[in-house]
């Protein structure tokens, strides 16, 4: 007997995210910064546009500061990184080298 259900709940995240990487094939089309709009969520933002400079793709990095926007997310702590719809960083800053080899897990993870 599962408790509040969380075997279940486990089994549909793995399933969701199994397709969704089946589907993606290694690419990334998608990332969104979560704020408040203060400077440490403004720097994150700064440091993830320069990590996808030097990776030399062609993504957009969106600012997004709407708290209703931000709440469809379940973020509680910002900044947060989303990657193709998937939260991936939440509460810190992360340094431009850093969201370099967390997008290079990713790409690798989704192959």
């Amino acid at each position: 007997m599962s408790l509040f259900q969380f075997g279940k709940k486990k089994k549909a995240e793995t399933t969701a995210s199994a397709s969704c990487s089946a589907a993606d094939n290694g690419k990334i089309y998608s990332i969104k910064v979560l704020g408040t709009g203060c400077k440490s969520c403004h720097d994150q933002y700064e440091n993830t546009k320069q990590a996808i400079k030097k990776m030399g793709l062609s993504v957009e990095v969106e600012y997004i500061i709407d708290m209703q926007k931000i709440m469809e997310y379940g973020v509680m702590s910002m900044p947060a990184l989303v990657v193709n719809k998937k939260v991936v960083s939440t509460g810190k800053v992360l340094k431009p080298n850093d969201v370099l080899s967390l997008l290079d897990k990713l790409r690798e993870n989704q192959r």
